[in-house]
């Protein structure tokens, strides 16, 4: 694969899609800092992958949901057994206009 060239041009091209507006001084400065992260990838480049098999999903899916089943409910007097905030088999809140 051929090496891509870093320039301004390539940065402010990045910083528009990027939607960026830079000034030529984050321009100077961005530039030297965008040409080492691409030649820190550039080395992944060299490794021999070619046994790897692609991994999507680092840690294996499971369902973590319990099955519905539909079990004995609490009475009305039993959910409302410890509050003393109720009105006619209902918890009541504070008002709300």
């Amino acid at each position: 694969m051929p090496k891509a060239k870093i320039d301004k041009v390539l940065l402010l091209k990045v910083a528009e899609n990027a939607r960026l507006n830079l000034s030529e001084k984050e321009v100077q400065k961005f530039l030297p800092q965008l040409k080492d992260v691409l030649d820190f990838f550039s080395k992944l480049d060299k490794l021999d992958v070619s046994r790897e098999q692609p991994s999507f999903q680092p840690i294996p899916l499971k369902n973590v949901f319990r099955e519905d089943k539909a079990e004995k409910c609490l009475s009305v007097e039993e959910a409302l057994g410890n509050t003393s905030h109720k009105k006619d088999s209902y918890f009541k809140g504070p008002r709300v206009v």
